[in-house]
């Protein structure tokens, strides 16, 4: 049976740019990749003729060699049609052309060291903690490199073999042929998991598991306007990787409080200030809580209950930039709800006086 054009399979014409066989190339792959079709031989018959087309087409001399004599012009070492065609060399090509994964289905290999989890911590903290900055110590529970086999998992040197399974590579490949061809299937080996050796006599300290429990105290140097949300990463202090892999990390996770006295406005604060009726006729100076000590603020005669004041840079610090927000002051006229005689009689005379009480 004749061959199809290659600009035929990828759906293209002559003209095409590089980047347009590459992307038609990735829509055709996808589209029969065999993990989608499972058991469709069409389906794995085209994956294949996109996989031979794309390598044509995407090195610009074997193109130009294509584009003049056609598929005579492949002959001699590039026309798969003159020996079996793996599907794992289809594979490849797919796995390159979607950014150079390496050589994951056929010969590719032990599987290299594992890193150890990340472990996350949720660190509270108070408004005035976040204002100001601060170092915390926390306590975290995490796996270690057993100390007796240094993370072998053996109990001594000599008890770590070769995996008899696999002969040290990690993996288990099975070839089959069929009037298609000849395909490789390539899976990780199952008696030591990827790694290429196994243990014959496991530590007695770590169960041959190459990492034991313990607990470790952690200083973490929060910087100032951090909220609810923002985290930091100790690199190197989560669980350390199996069979001496890697550490992972340890995320930090800031849960601000709920504070009694303001309220956050990004990195503004708000603070409600109840003053007196004659306060707010009189005017006064008043000594109010901030974030970094007490504070006097000035109050006009007249102020109205409702009205925001604003006290430049007492806010929380810029996270990312210098500076700091503001403490927004929200004046709030108190009314008693019991009074003596004579601050009644007082206040009937006031209420008399057009001037303190306006009809509405």
């Amino acid at each position: 049976m004749p061959k199809r054009d290659y600009y035929e399979i990828l759906n293209l014409d002559r003209n095409a740019s590089e980047e347009d066989v590459k992307k038609s190339y990735r829509q055709m792959a996808m589209k029969y990749h065999p993990d989608r079709n499972p058991g469709d031989h069409e389906a794995e018959e085209k994956f294949k003729e996109a996989a031979e087309a794309y390598e044509v087409l995407k090195d610009p001399q074997k193109r130009q060699r294509y584009d003049r004599f056609g598929h005579e012009g492949m002959r001699g070492g590039m026309d798969f049609g003159g020996f079996d065609f793996d599907l794992s060399d289809a594979l490849r090509t797919f796995m390159s052309g979607f950014g150079g994964f390496g050589d994951i289905f056929g010969g590719g290999g032990r599987r290299g060291p594992v890193k150890g989890n990340d472990l996350q911590i949720k660190l509270k903290m108070t408004l005035q903690e976040i204002a100001t900055g601060v170092e915390k110590k926390i306590k975290i529970r995490r796996q270690t490199t057993c100390a007796a086999c240094g993370g072998s998992g053996a109990k001594s040197p000599g008890d770590v073999k070769t995996c008899p399974q696999c002969q040290g590579s990690g993996q288990i490949r099975q070839v089959s042929r069929s009037i298609l061809g000849q395909f490789v299937n390539v899976t990780t080996c199952p008696q030591c998991r990827g790694e290429g050796e196994v243990v014959s006599a496991p530590c007695s300290s770590c169960h041959g598991t190459g990492r034991e429990k313990s607990e470790a105290a952690l200083n973490v140097n929060i910087p100032a306007g951090v909220s609810t949300g923002n985290y930091l990463t100790l690199r190197g202090e989560g669980d350390a990787g199996p069979k001496g892999g890697p550490k992972g990390d340890v995320l930090v996770f800031i849960e601000e409080t709920e504070d009694k006295v303001f309220e956050r406005h990004n990195d503004d604060v708000l603070y409600n200030c109840p003053i007196s009726i004659s306060q707010a006729v009189l005017g006064d100076t008043v000594e109010i809580p901030t974030l970094f000590g007490k504070s006097s603020l000035e109050i006009e005669p007249g102020i109205q209950s409702g009205t925001i004041l604003r006290m430049r840079g007492k806010g929380i610090p810029h996270l990312h930039g210098s500076g700091k927000g503001d403490q927004l002051v929200q004046v709030k006229v108190w009314t008693p709800k019991k009074v003596s005689k004579e601050t009644r009689k007082l206040f009937e005379t006031l209420h008399k006086n057009p001037e303190v009480f306006p009809e509405h």
